[in-house]
């Protein structure tokens, strides 16, 4: 995946800090919103969605969690990110050192319209991102061959190597009905047929999506909600007043300096969760005094990060110590006290010492960042530069300005920017994007060229199934990055939402789309 500029994805939502179409939400709040009389939760989601809801095209996480509710999983994230059986009856049978799996289906689920969910329909929502070339294609294209042996039993062949996110990451395919999606798929795109717990009833575009319970519904949950409104509002502030003022049952995405505001307001409860992802700060690895590691750990001595998210974040961010989020390392156990003790510390006089030493006399470096937190993270950096006589000039660009500059690796362009990435619980989603010499000019910007093995190790691990053997190719390639600084880690960003105090059995998921989940194993939310 690449940092595609027309688009923003389920992965670089957080990456690009950019919001979609500012889209007005008029006359969508009202009716059961904000009523808390059992009748229709009333969601107001952070940003707008761009209105997709095939699984097989959409790529935005806005719209994905209304698919999330209206579709089920070949496996699903569970509330620690822990990958699960839903559509499959368990786990697959893995034979061809890892390069064959054989799924097996849950009989009797049924789609929307009556129809049982079968392997030819798991067969297409892994082939067709391919095959129509979507934007979700790189997801499933390491796929090589697929073969239906009855209606409850698939077998899918990987190419010539095993691939090592599979088991955590491509198994959770979202499943389509084949037969309702190919008759029709534009739409399919804006009226679908899954087989979840909700149904898809109206979608007003740009201002609301309604859902109602599935009463059919295969599994054994049974909803307590009766219907769901979807609405955005992408400002911070009409969202915060909406909740204060009844006018919405929950909403996502808590403003830090709002934190406080809402958790000391009656009637509002907050809700908070580790997302995996990981804002960061890079240096120019390419050309200029960057490329010098003393550079950037005089740089990295020069500001106290910890100091910057207590101050402007620590309501909805949590500092992170490598370049893998702390909920993906409770998954791997990489040793993750070591990687905080090895990064720099604020010194002031040591980062004055190593820059007189190793950067040039005017040395006034260029950071290139979005709006918002990254860009008080820069001006940060910026002042105490400044303060121990050296500067840095902070450039606040839209996102295609940003990816037009850091994407060449010229100094002339940056020394620094800032940037973020969201993936799920595999170190791959992490390092190949973002550190592997072939993503050079296109995800990453630092152009870092790593020790011997570095580049190979990535590669190595994105093709082995072996979780252990990956751990060890992983670890090196961590610690070096902690080591040598080509990327420093900043913060993860939290899930947040805040609901009335009616509203029982919400908590925010670690995966973004994965909230507002509303039945699960470990939920049922309700309106009392």
């Amino acid at each position: 995946m690449s940092h595609n500029v027309a688009n923003i994805t389920r992965r670089r939502l957080l990456g690009s800090g950019a919001a979609v179409s500012a889209s007005v939400i008029a006359g969508c709040i009202g009716g059961g919103g904000g009523s808390g009389n059992n009748d229709r939760f009333h969601f107001t989601q952070e940003q707008s969605r761009e209105e997709q809801f095939d699984p097989v095209v959409s790529n935005d996480a806005y719209s994905f969690q209304v698919i999330q509710l209206v579709f089920d999983g070949l496996y699903e994230y569970g509330e620690n990110l822990e990958l699960q059986p839903k559509l499959a009856a368990g786990e697959p049978t893995v034979e061809r050192e890892g390069t064959r799996y054989i799924f097996e289906l849950e009989e009797g689920a049924t789609f929307h319209n009556g129809d049982e969910v079968t392997a030819e329909d798991v067969e297409h929502s892994f082939v067709a991102p391919v095959e129509e070339e979507t934007e979700n294609a790189a997801e499933y294209n390491m796929i090589e061959n697929t073969e239906v042996i009855d209606d409850y039993q698939l077998q899918v062949d990987l190419g010539d190597q095993p691939y090592g996110p599979f088991e955590l990451a491509t198994m959770g395919v979202t499943v389509v009905s084949k037969s309702a999606r190919t008759e029709d798929r534009d739409a399919y795109n804006t009226n679908p047929v899954g087989s979840g717990p909700f149904t898809f009833a109206e979608l007003q575009e740009n201002e609301y999506v309604d859902l109602e319970r599935n009463d059919d519904y295969w599994d054994d949950l049974e909803p307590n909600l009766p219907s769901v409104r979807f609405v955005a509002h992408d400002d911070n502030a009409g969202r915060v007043s909406d909740i204060r003022a009844g006018n919405t049952d929950a909403i996502a995405g808590i403003p830090n300096d709002d934190w406080s505001v809402l958790e000391n307001e009656e009637g509002v409860q907050l809700h908070s969760a580790e997302s995996p992802t990981f804002m960061y700060m890079a240096f120019n690895c390419n050309e200029g005094p960057t490329t010098n590691p003393q550079v950037r750990k005089a740089i990295a001595h020069s500001f106290s990060m910890s100091d910057f998210i207590e101050s402007n974040a620590g309501n909805v961010t949590s500092p992170m110590y490598s370049p893998i989020p702390p909920v993906v390392n409770e998954v791997w156990e990489f040793p993750e006290d070591e990687y905080q003790n090895m990064l720099p510390s604020y010194d002031p006089d040591r980062a004055q010492s190593l820059l007189d030493e190793h950067a040039p006399d005017d040395f006034t470096p260029t950071i290139i960042t979005p709006e918002g937190i990254r860009a008080q993270l820069a001006e940060r950096i910026a002042t105490r530069l400044d303060e121990i006589g050296y500067g840095a000039d902070v450039q606040k660009l839209d996102f295609a300005t940003l990816v037009e500059k850091y994407t060449t690796g010229n100094a002339s362009d940056y020394q620094m920017y800032l940037l973020g990435w969201t993936g799920g619980p595999d170190p791959d989603y992490y390092l190949y994007p973002l550190f592997h010499e072939s993503q050079a000019g296109t995800n990453q910007g630092h152009y870092y060229g790593g020790s011997d093995g570095f580049h190979q190790n990535i590669a190595d691990a994105r093709n082995s199934a072996d979780q252990e053997q990956r751990y060890d190719l992983y670890e090196p390639v961590i610690r070096e990055i902690v080591e040598q600084l080509p990327v420093m880690p900043a913060f993860t960003q939290d899930n947040t939402m805040a609901s009335r105090n009616y509203v029982s059995g919400l908590q925010a998921h670690p995966e973004v789309t994965r909230n507002p989940t509303l039945v699960a194993e470990y939920t049922n939310v309700s309106l009392e």
